[in-house]
């Protein structure tokens, strides 16, 4: 990072952490170099890996302010995929806390691009098998397998990409590299409750009174996909409830995984974004 303000912070998805954002930062670098941080929560790639540890979107999000902290990062524009969509959420909202407060912020959000997220608590609708089953003692031991068996890997993840993409053999090895690290496939079941905190916060983790608050302060963007298995309905309640404030709402074709389908899509709407005042 070259300079501490206008830093594009990229935020993951559950499971795979910064292999999400692999193929676009690859363009980025080499269409127009930016500030970019990943966060790389625990749990997720190189990260500790620990077992008895609070894994939960408030520890995420107390993660992410220490990174920032760390590198004096003033003010920064967020890409979320996935579940950090409500680590972003609870960021704004501390924010926001802040500012009422009359206390400035270490680091402000200045921008704010949301992918295939859950944004409310009425929107959710992941299958049965996905991360409901996962969160189960049957979940935690089929984590275990996958582990060490590709087979059983692959048939958790591979309904993540649309069936239209065809997602390689390459890719998936990938993949299971970026979660096995120090028997990491367990983040799987640990961590599959994050649909679940959501409900539980669900006043404090609500895209709209959010956006309400803060949409003159703030620039929302949010892309979704059009076989995204997993949030279908969230991008559809968003163009119901957020564009009379302005948010920029898209949908793209492809699947759950769509920063590894359409990278260069995103790649450019990144572009386009840090580019506007």
């Amino acid at each position: 990072m070259h300079n501490r303000n206008n830093i594009i912070s990229f935020l993951p998805g559950y499971p795979f952490g910064s292999y999400d954002w692999s193929k676009i930062d690859a363009l980025l670098e080499a269409q127009e170099p930016l500030n970019r941080l990943f966060v790389e929560y625990i749990g997720q790639g190189e990260s500790d890996k620990p077992e008895d540890y609070p894994y939960s979107t408030f520890e995420r999000a107390n993660q992410v302010e220490a990174i920032w902290k760390y590198h004096n990062v003033t003010s920064t524009f967020a890409v979320t995929f996935d579940y950090s969509s409500l680590v972003v959420m609870e960021l704004l909202r501390r924010q926001q806390e802040k500012i009422e407060k009359g206390i400035q912020p270490s680091t402000l959000i200045t921008k704010v691009l949301l992918i295939n997220g859950g944004y409310f608590t009425d929107g959710h609708s992941h299958p049965i098998l996905t991360t409901p089953l996962l969160k189960t003692r049957f979940g935690k031991r089929s984590t275990m397998k996958a582990q060490t068996s590709d087979y059983t890997f692959n048939r958790m993840i591979k309904g993540m990409w649309s069936r239209k993409y065809k997602v390689s053999e390459a890719e998936l090895a990938e993949a299971r590299d970026a979660i096995r690290r120090r028997n990491g496939a367990l983040f799987l079941h640990y961590a599959a409750g994050f649909v679940d905190e959501h409900k539980a916060n669900g006043e404090r983790l609500n895209l709209l009174p959010i956006v309400e608050k803060m949409h003159k302060d703030v620039s929302f963007y949010i892309i979704g996909s059009d076989k995204d298995q997993f949030e279908p309905r969230q991008v559809k309640l968003a163009k119901e409830r957020l564009n009379k404030y302005g948010v920029g709402i898209e949908v793209l074709s492809g699947g759950h995984m769509i920063p590894m389908e359409q990278p260069k899509l995103l790649a450019d709407r990144i572009l386009e974004i840090t580019r506007q005042p």
